[in-house]
């Protein structure tokens, strides 16, 4: 028997204990365990009054807030099953979701989120807004908070059912880089399973206060971010959204964040600007990242003991209080991670965990460990997660953390899970000293026109470490030679094809950029180029440019 709401429920016991810190009238407010518990309560009143039984959909499109936690926590804990959606998405595309998965109620972050849902014709679904303007009700759409406050009379204990643990818990829709989202099933038994395989590791303590910054709905924060803190009791600060993250890491300082690689090539790209025009600052810079990376593989020698606390105190130091001073591990997923980026963190004092995982194995499979980091690799599989390569080189998975299925999608299912229980992950990848290492995607391999072949990502991830670059895109399939579509500033092509092409020498010889197609415009998810998770969508762009893609190729590598 089980439940994921034994993650909250378990504080009853220190009602005082706070677990939430959360930016409200401009100030910061603290929420306590008690707090919480009853916040989930009037949700709970509210789904009993709308008849909900065991089984029945709700869903959540809200940013990251104690409402996300309370409504989550609250449904899961009555048998309901909570369905997770992007604040960021397209009305269409939440609307779809929301009638796929058959839910009864959403509650969302606003009056106009609410207004251009139920422009999508939205059926037997009751639309509920936290930042609601409306007095109680107009035009279909409910003030939650006037919900809430007229159920609160009809208060009872939290309900805590004890269920069997395959059942449904989630169904989390994948932001798919093309063609509709697949509603992911996840089970109590899946989330627990996850959650209790993370704790194992040690890299949440109860002291631990965590940022929380990626959305909810992505089942890397949810794990990581949410479920995880709450099971040890940690603290989670929301912050106020990405453009104040830098202060937010400041004023805040978190010890533990769970991020996209992004952020930290982001802030990797503002260091080596800020020495690039003094060599003195290069040049030390330099040596603490070589000094602290020989040093964390046990290779140091008696001067490297010496010189790494002077430099770490000097260098280090004041570039880490930029992100709080107190940050003691960062955990770093969701796509792959350039290994010089990591190892000059590590060189500094932060750990810089690469882990791996996919929506439908809840969501983690492996994860390196801070003993024995390996930033070029995944890390080992979690505790309980099997894996192996299948055909191809596939990275196949099994464990308790494996989806049920796909909503509604018995085909898709069997595509995804074979009969031995392995889930497909679609990667390439290799195996060494339990090691994991993703080489690519199978579906994604490109193969020019001559025969060869080459996986983009690992082109495109070594090209964006340069910071001229905003978002990039490769080409060339079943052409003569590799091209770029790139979101830059800079329209000078030969400049860029240079630059472009210094990120590739450690990588064959005919992978090199012959041509690059320029744009100023960003790929967002309101113009359709970027999932809810902020993955480009690679289809999308091609065909936004083929027009241009298809004259470059007609004019040829030119000079």
């Amino acid at each position: 028997m089980a439940n994921i709401a034994t993650f909250l429920f378990q504080h009853d016991d220190t009602p005082n204990r706070v677990l939430y810190r959360q930016f409200i009238d401009n100030e910061w407010v603290d929420f306590k365990a008690r707090e919480m518990i009853d916040l989930a309560r009037s949700w709970q009143a509210f789904f009993r009054s709308m008849g909900l039984q065991p089984g029945d959909r709700v869903a959540i499109c809200l940013k990251n807030s104690v409402h996300w936690v309370a409504f989550d926590q609250g449904a899961v804990a009555m048998g309901l099953v909570s369905v997770p959606l992007y604040v960021d998405d397209n009305a269409s595309n939440i609307a779809y979701c929301i009638q796929d998965s058959g839910s009864r109620a959403v509650v969302v972050e606003n009056d106009r989120i609410a207004r251009n849902l139920l422009k999508e014709n939205l059926k037997d679904v009751r639309v509920l807004s936290i930042k609601s303007d409306i007095e109680k009700e107009a035009d279909g759409v409910e003030n939650a908070s006037h919900v809430l406050k007229s159920v609160d009379k009809k208060l009872e204990p939290f309900e805590l059912l004890d269920l069997e643990q395959n059942t449904l818990a989630t169904i989390c829709y994948t932001s798919g880089t093309s063609g509709r989202p697949k509603g992911v099933m996840l089970s109590h038994k899946n989330v627990i399973a996850n959650v209790d395989s993370c704790f194992q590791l040690d890299i949440a303590k109860p002291e631990d206060v965590f940022l929380s910054f990626l959305p909810m709905s992505h089942m890397f924060e949810r794990t990581g971010g949410y479920y995880l803190p709450l099971r040890v009791g940690a603290k989670v600060i929301y912050a106020r959204g990405i453009n104040q993250l830098p202060e937010d890491l400041a004023t805040q300082a978190p010890t533990v964040l769970f991020a996209v690689p992004r952020i930290f090539e982001k802030f990797y790209g503002r260091i080596q600007a800020s020495v690039k025009d003094s060599r003195f600052k290069r040049k030390a810079f330099e040596k603490l990242v070589d000094v602290g990376w020989r040093m964390e593989q046990g290779k140091g020698g008696i001067v490297d003991h010496f010189q790494l606390p002077l430099l770490r105190a000097k260098v280090a130091q004041p570039i880490l209080e930029r992100l709080g001073g107190r940050l003691r591990l960062a955990v770093v997923g969701g796509a792959a991670l350039d290994s010089t980026i990591a190892k000059a963190f590590i060189a500094m004092g932060l750990p810089i965990l690469h882990g791996y995982g996919m929506t439908e194995a809840c969501p983690v499979i492996s994860v390196n460990r801070p003993e024995g980091n390996v930033p070029e690799s995944v890390g080992p599989a979690l505790p309980n997660v099997e894996v192996m390569l299948g055909e191809n080189d596939e990275l196949l998975a099994r464990g308790p953390n494996i989806m049920l299925g796909y909503w509604q999608n018995e085909e898709a299912t069997k595509t995804a899970i074979d009969s031995d229980g392995w889930l497909h992950t679609g990667d390439v990848a290799e195996i060494k000293d339990k090691r994991i290492y993703i080489r690519g995607r199978i579906k994604d391999i490109m193969v020019l026109s001559n025969g060869e072949k080459f996986s983009p990502q690992d082109a495109e991830m070594a090209i964006i470490g340069d910071d001229v670059f905003e978002q990039i895109v490769l080409i060339g399939e079943g052409r003569p030679f590799i091209g770029m579509i790139a979101v830059t500033a800079n329209s000078n092509e030969k400049e860029l094809i240079k630059r472009a092409n210094e990120r590739l020498q450690h990588l064959p010889r005919y992978i090199r950029v012959r041509r690059i197609i320029t744009t100023k415009e960003p790929w967002t998810v309101d113009n359709g180029l970027l999932t809810p998770t902020l993955k480009v969508k690679r289809v999308k762009v091609i065909e936004a440019f083929k027009d241009r893609i298809n004259d470059l190729y007609a004019e040829g590598m030119g000079d």
